[in-house]
């Protein structure tokens, strides 16, 4: 049971969702400076990308740990409890550590304006991190990357997993414009490790980094993979060449993602920032579990937990279903924010499934679940309706054969409140 004291702490840390997002470095630096600058007291890893972050977040902090070093890593959104967005050694901070950071950063005075939500627990992580003493920091980019709370680091290595239009309002309408706010987390001297493949992305990129002389080190050309059987693959590096590596995560866009894994541990090691070998690395990336992200929860009927929260990613998971699931039915549980291209996600989601429950998650952005139903009915025949995700999924539960498939997609708002629910269900089977 959550004390009174963490119960106040996340309402005032939430409240601060009404001053919105505002890009820029003056309040965090600000906010820092108060609490020591926490961000000097460790090395760290800055990673950017529109998919992906989360996944070579964790396999890199599994990595570290594994090697014996102390890891602090930063997510963002969580997907039950916020204390999962600061993780040492893979494990969420606790509600004490939680309230001591929010009270520390809370104390701060004489800022010019309120600080954001992502501004707030950013300086949080980072104080929480240098409080804990880690050796490591994996810290992924909340939006884009120039202005970014988290921007304001000095990494040993950049990561910038891979591109698409995403959050146009803030990053820009193209490609290459949203490519050059990412390629803001590029800074001097820093190598960089990157998924990018689009032509204009790739040259903002190369601009950035020319302009602070900083080594990029692109996949399919420095450092490649090619998949060697279901969840293994081969890699080839700059150094070295490792074969039968064997995936943690599920799917095979997670051989991209592991690859700039790999092409990071090579960097770092020719640094000579880190003292890993390779028995490290194949121990962390096999044991890296990243939760929401083609999670399987339950066996029969098998239950799929993904986020899938833009199209990229939704064409991701609609490709996995129809790869690996044709030969069963599938009912996908679904619902999407506002913010999102939802039309095209469905076009993806829904393609390769039996049937579809269109839900709605408790934040104000999610599209009301009866609209995106009138959307969703124009692309497939068999759709129905449960505002509630938790209603949504046991309904699916309960009427699904033990040999189906369930998926539930389209935000990690729907992934966090089905896996409560999930838990809460099983709670009261095991207790009838």
């Amino acid at each position: 049971m959550a004390s009174n004291e963490y119960k106040d702490c996340l309402e005032k840390m939430f409240r601060l969702h009404r001053f919105g997002i505002k890009l820029g470095l003056d309040t965090i630096r600000a906010m820092l400076a108060a609490l020591g600058n926490p961000q000097d007291h460790f090395q760290c890893i800055h990673i950017a990308g529109t998919n992906g972050k989360g996944s070579v977040a964790a396999m890199l902090s599994t990595i570290l740990k594994t090697a014996g070093y102390k890891v602090g890593r930063y997510t963002s959104p969580h997907l039950e409890s916020f204390n999962e967005r600061i993780c040492i050694n893979d494990e969420p901070i606790d509600d004490a550590c939680v309230v001591r950071s929010c009270q520390r950063s809370m104390a701060v005075q004489g800022l010019e304006r309120q600080p954001t939500f992502f501004e707030f627990t950013t300086a949080m992580a980072l104080d929480e991190f240098s409080r804990h003493q880690v050796q490591w920091a994996v810290i992924e980019t909340g939006m884009g990357g120039r202005l970014d709370a988290t921007n304001i680091l000095t990494p040993a290595l950049s990561i910038i997993t891979n591109i698409s239009l995403e959050h146009r309002n803030y990053l820009g309408r193209d490609i290459a414009t949203i490519a050059g706010e990412k390629a803001g987390i590029i800074k001097p001297g820093v190598p960089v490790i990157t998924g990018v493949h689009q032509q204009a992305a790739r040259k903002a990129i190369e601009r950035q980094a020319l302009v602070n002389q900083a080594t990029v080190y692109w996949y399919g050309k420095e450092f490649r993979s090619r998949r060697a059987s279901t969840g293994r693959f081969h890699y080839n590096g700059v150094r070295n060449s490792w074969r039968g590596l064997q995936l943690g995560l599920i799917g095979d866009h997670q051989i991209e993602n592991t690859s700039l894994v790999l092409a990071a541990c090579e960097q770092l090691m020719a640094q000579g920032s880190v003292n890993l070998t390779e028995d490290h690395i194949r121990s962390g990336i096999k044991n890296t579990r990243w939760p929401g992200r083609l999670e399987v929860v339950l066996s029969e009927p098998l239950v799929i937990l993904d986020g899938a929260h833009n199209l990229m990613s939704a064409r991701v998971l609609g490709r996995h279903l129809s790869r690996y699931y044709n030969n069963r039915k599938i009912t996908l549980v679904v619902g999407i924010l506002d913010d999102k291209p939802y039309r095209n996600i469905l076009k993806d989601l829904l393609a390769p499934c039996h049937r579809v429950i269109i839900t709605q998650p408790k934040i104000d952005r999610a599209i009301p679940a009866p609209r995106l139903a009138s959307v969703a009915a124009t692309l497939h025949p068999q759709i129905e309706i449960k505002e509630d995700v938790g209603a949504a999924l046991i309904h699916a539960l309960t009427t699904c054969g033990n040999d189906e498939v369930i998926c539930v997609a389209g935000s990690l708002y729907v992934v966090g409140e089905a896996k409560t629910a999930l838990r809460e269900w099983r709670t009261r089977s095991t207790d009838q």
